[in-house]
């Protein structure tokens, strides 16, 4: 039933609320209503939504409030905010309040229909993004250094002890003992982790070609530079370059 995604309609306007659940539907989602922010925190255990598209302007608990106690549940449930027409301060409020987007009430259709699917297929990408990371942390951690003798564990302990600092660290050890692991063992284990991991093996290119490499260059800058490419260091920016 929910090929394309889970959503819960939050409208105190029953009519508005089950005109929305019904056009969602029509669109393929698997879609469920509530009439107010109590019944729809009830159901984001069972039902688990993808994104909840809620009115912000309603009895009881207002929609700031409710995007704040479904991001306590879940902090990648997408919220979208629905608010009246011109309602620019509000909009703004529920933007900074963590809001994936906002829309104005008598909600357009083709509007709507581009924004769910937009924010739920980039929900998705988000979700597959953090698998990917979870299964390189695993890949990469400690763990995988394997050894119980003391050098070994000398190894472990500095790997701990500069994966907080901002210095730039030089591993060296003679070629296939494991260079690249203790690199992205630091990477895993500091504040960067959620960035990316870029590497490159700069001896197996020449000098013309790594300054490339690594700055970049602009279309036409050289023969061959046929489009723009960004530098490995623009590339690792928020994460860890590991120069082999």
């Amino acid at each position: 039933m929910d090929t394309n995604g889970r959503i819960l309609v939050v409208d105190d306007e029953a009519n508005a609320r089950a005109a929305l659940v019904e056009l969602l539907r029509e669109e393929g989602y698997s879609v469920e209503g509530a009439a107010d922010g109590f019944k729809a925190l009830g159901k984001l255990a069972e039902f688990a939504p993808d994104l909840v598209l809620t009115d912000l302007k309603m009895p009881g608990m207002d929609g700031i409030e409710l995007l704040k106690k479904i991001h306590e549940h879940d902090r990648d449930t997408v919220v979208v905010m629905m608010t009246a027409f011109g309602a620019v301060e509000t909009a703004v409020a529920a933007m900074r309040a963590g809001a994936s987007d906002y829309m104005t009430k008598p909600v357009n259709v083709a509007e709507l229909s581009l924004v769910v699917s937009r924010e739920i297929a980039q929900r998705k990408v988000r979700a597959e993004a953090g698998m990917l990371r979870a299964r390189l942390a695993e890949r990469y951690g400690l763990k995988n250094l394997v050894g119980d003798s003391a050098p070994m564990q000398e190894v472990f302990k500095v790997v701990e002890q500069v994966a907080g600092a901002r210095a730039s660290v030089l591993i060296t050890g003679e070629s296939g003992t494991g260079k690249e692991l203790v690199a992205a063992a630091i990477h895993e284990k500091s504040p960067r982790a959620k960035g990316p991991f870029v590497k490159l093996h700069c001896a197996a290119l020449a000098e013309s070609i790594l300054e490339s490499e690594l700055f970049g260059h602009e279309r036409g800058a050289f023969t061959g530079a046929a489009t723009r490419r960004d530098g490995r260091f623009f590339q690792a920016n928020g994460g860890t370059l590991f120069l082999d």
